[in-house]
């Protein structure tokens, strides 16, 4: 083919599908349908959601979390009881559990909760069921931002659920328990309150998790399970607006993505399988001020309502919920096509699907090895050397692409492409694709010199076709789900290839060859740019929120190798069969080159304040006042500064220019005897941040708090043996947030303790960290450590540390942070409070 028939043709191709791809998203997935009834009404949940999120920020402890949000609540749910039929029951429950749990969360830690509150609603049939199914949502939001869809729509949305089940004259065979949980964001801990404490728990089936992970948008079933494919089915069955993918699953639970769900509670510790949805368009604002519910569409109400509703109507009318443990029959693969439907089917199966096409791929390529006998080693030979070269044209290209995204961070114009998503793929997608382009152009021109080109297009299709069919057989081996996808690039391929057989031997292929060959791929490749979309939909803003160890420049750019390695692994065959590349080389290589002299340059700012599509940078502020005690009691050191930490790779340095004093003389240092560096830590994620992105501006603490608002007695004695001491811990009057840090001396043990099961879980560095919150009134927290000793211990046996954080009231902001706060630039979401630090040494 000369160039000019073939590689526009094939951008063009690939222009379309992917703008197939962008249609389904924002069409498809986008709008509800109109053709059925709806029952679900989304102004009423709208309505909801507005009333929700007019109290404000809701933090667990504050009175508009406690009593407010808890008093709106349970006023909507008794005008709903009052409306509702005959054929129905509603009974009311207000939960405030007490408890722990340890969890491998964010390195392993332990969490204490007392006092946090739940609201349960159990509507049944008039005259009882002994089975449930369980909604779920959480009406608590992270400190200083309204939480919109996370989760007050969600919550929203379940009562509007509620309404509409109650309303209705038709009985349901079981119960439906909605669980308006009060504690979510202080990680899963009122879903761990109801499901190991609650009675109505002991009745529950299988569960719908629905959470949020962007703001609005289409919400994606991306866990379900654990084994059972009945729920799957039950979704595949009810939903109306079908959006599920089994990659999300695996990728999710891979734990690569810093987040996690009440899912994980329910099935870890009620051992209840479940069905876990959340929004994730837009999660550039999830967990900031701009999370308001105008930003949150009708349509996107609706289509969420209409989902769950039909699913929870399915599952409470399903005679397997009843026996819902004698159908855990494996995984399932499961995904949806466009939006339009979804496919499921049993993991078992899928594998015997996988092995059976990469069986008969392998026999294919066999044949042709074969034919003629005479020539089978030679062709052996060519075939697993243009394998090879596919291969090394990869890992040139991984390389090459990832040297520039390191060189963009050094230099410091990282996320240059988070505001302007299009920087990415023309930094990162035009390098990758002329470096492919040109290895195979140099192996052409010297290492298959005057060799026959169709000859060549035809090995190198068999390459690209052996590389999928190894790697279907590999992904399935592992005991993947998402295997499926391979199968697609096996299977579409083989039939092409034999369709147009005699188009690949022939010399001198013609339009129609091209025309034919890319219909055969039509599949595979919308499907990829499909499920690209979705993935780049979902990570990109979460690089904005990673924390500043991980180069998120790396990232997307090997995902973009990896997303262009896979969609021109069939079309590798066409740089062979072209004339030549040197238009399209060129014509790639301007792009880059352009593109990065304007990334160095740094016109492309990383972040935005515009109001209708905000992209802030997230930092956090802590004013924080520490003391640190020696064995004796004494206070040996006290200061008071304000913590800052930038939460992507970046750190402050765009800041500086802003706040001059921000800057890399007040970096802060970690004090090596003090667990966690002696730094007040929230949550474990000390291992997500560089210290030298960490600043520490000194600041008088004029605040009304004081370390000494957190009291801390502790005294010990000897238990059981000699070489083991317990030490009983008391904490009070301290706010409705601390975090407890563990470090024991050098020779000394923890052992065991009162919290959780008993047994300690260190954090990543061998540090203890206990996270504690509490509802509006609590009584002193009290626990127990245990630690085998060293006869002679000089220095103390183990050191405590508390930090107590004030996320609401007059207590939150001293003037200072005030007045740190104001001067910030308005692309920035920056969350501030007060807190103290006290180390003591036993």
């Amino acid at each position: 083919l000369p160039e000019a028939r073939g590689a526009p043709l094939v951008l063009l191709y690939l222009l379309g599908l992917r703008a197939l791809a962008h249609l389904s998203h924002r069409q498809l997935l986008s709008q509800p349908s109109a053709a059925r009834p709806r029952d679900f009404s989304a102004p009423r949940a709208r309505g909801y959601l507005d009333n929700i999120t007019a109290i404000g920020p809701r933090t667990v402890g504050s009175p508009a979390n406690e009593v407010l949000a808890v008093n709106y609540l349970l006023d909507q749910i008794r005008a709903i009881e009052k409306e509702s039929t005959d054929a129905h029951k509603i009974s009311v429950d207000i939960q405030r559990p007490t408890g722990s749990f340890s969890i491998d969360f964010l390195g392993g830690f332990t969490s204490y909760y007392a006092n946090i509150t739940n609201v349960v609603v159990k509507l049944e049939p008039r005259n009882g069921a002994e089975h449930a199914v369980l909604s779920n949502c959480h009406f608590d939001s992270v400190p200083n931002t309204p939480g919109a869809s996370d989760d007050a729509v969600s919550c929203a949305v379940m009562l509007e659920i509620l309404n509409t089940l109650s309303k209705s004259s038709e009985p349901l065979q079981h119960a439906v328990i909605f669980l308006f949980n009060g504690a979510e964001e202080n990680i899963l801990q009122a879903s761990h309150g109801f499901i190991t404490q609650h009675e109505w728990a002991k009745s529950i089936r299988a569960f719908i998790n629905l959470e949020a992970a962007g703001v609005g948008g289409k919400e994606l079933v991306f866990q379900t399970g654990p084994e059972n494919p009945w729920l799957v089915q039950a979704y595949v069955a009810a939903a109306k607006h079908p959006f599920a993918s089994v990659v999300a699953q695996e990728i999710f639970q891979s734990g690569i993505i810093p987040a996690d769900t009440d899912f994980r509670i329910y099935r870890d510790f009620g051992n209840v399988p479940g069905i876990d949805l959340a929004f994730i368009e837009n999660g550039y604002i999830y967990h900031t001020k701009y999370d308001t519910s105008d930003r949150i569409l009708t349509d996107s109400i609706q289509r969420a309502g209409d989902n769950i509703l039909a699913v929870l109507k399915y599952l409470a009318t399903s005679d397997k919920l009843a026996k819902s443990f004698e159908y855990r029959h494996g995984n399932v693969v499961f995904f949806d096509v466009l939006g339009l439907f979804v496919l499921a089917y049993p993991a078992r199966v899928g594998t015997i699907m996988n092995y059976i096409t990469a069986a008969i791929a392998f026999l294919y390529l066999s044949k042709k090895i074969l034919q003629p006998k005479t020539r089978a080693i030679p062709n052996l030979k060519k075939l697993f050397t243009a394998f090879g070269l596919t291969l090394l044209s990869w890992v040139c290209t991984l390389v090459s692409v990832l040297i520039v995204a390191v060189f963009i961070s050094l230099i410091g114009r990282s996320l240059s492409w988070y505001t302007h998503f299009y920087v990415s793929v023309f930094l990162y997608g035009t390098a990758a694709a002329a470096k492919l382009i040109l290895v195979h152009t140099l192996a052409k021109k010297y290492f298959y010199k005057n060799m026959n080109e169709q000859y060549l297009g035809d090995t190198f299709f068999d390459a690209s076709l052996m590389i999928w069919s190894v790697a279907l057989a590999l992904i399935t081996q592992m005991g993947l789900c998402s295997a499926f996808i391979c199968t697609l690039w096996v299977a579409f391929p083989l039939l092409t290839k034999l369709m147009t057989h005699k188009e690949f031997s022939q010399k001198g292929a013609t339009i129609k060859f091209v025309m034919m060959y890319m219909l055969g791929m039509f599949i595979p490749y919308l499907y990829m740019m499909y499920l690209s979309w979705t993935v780049f939909e979902m990570f990109t803003p979460i690089m904005g929120r990673s924390g500043s160890e991980i180069l998120p420049d790396v990232v997307l750019a090997g995902f973009i190798v990896v997303i262009t390695m896979i969609l021109s692994s069939y079309f590798i065959n066409f740089i062979y069969l072209v004339k030549s590349t040197k238009t399209t080389l060129i014509a790639l290589t301007t792009v880059f080159v352009v593109t990065l002299i304007l990334v160095c340059s740094g016109i492309f700012f990383p972040y935005s304040s515009d109001a209708a599509n905000p992209k802030p940078k997230r930092v956090f502020l802590q004013h924080t006042s520490r003391r640190f005690h020696d064995l004796d009691g004494n206070v040996v050191k006290s200061d008071a500064g304000i913590w800052i930490n930038g939460f992507d790779y970046n750190g402050i340095s765009h800041i500086t220019p802003h706040v001059p004093e921000i800057n890399d003389t007040i970096r802060t240092p970690c004090e090596e005897q003090a667990p966690f560096c002696g730094l007040p830590w929230i949550l474990p994620v000390h291992f997500m941040f560089r210290l030298e992105t960490n600043f520490c501006l000194d600041a008088v603490f004029s605040a009304r708090i004081s370390a000494r608002d957190c009291w801390v007695c502790c005294r010990s004695c000897r238990s059981r043996s000699v070489d083991t001491r317990r030490y009983i811990i008391a904490v009070s009057a301290g706010p409705s947030h601390m975090s407890l840090y563990v470090r024991p001396h050098e020779g000394s043990t923890l052992s065991t303790w009162s919290l959780g099961n008993g047994i300690p879980v260190a954090s990543l560095g061998g540090d203890y960290f206990v996270f504690y919150s509490r509802g509006l009134q609590a009584t002193p927290w009290h626990f127990w450590v245990e630690l085998t000793t060293p006869e002679k211990h000089s220095d103390g046996i183990v050191s405590f540390a508390i930090a107590a954080h004030y996320f609401f009231g007059e207590d939150q902001k001293s003037p200072q942070l005030y007045a740190l706060l104001e001067r910030f630039p308005n692309w920035t979401f920056s969350s501030g409070w007060s807190c103290t630090y006290d180390l003591f040494v036993f």
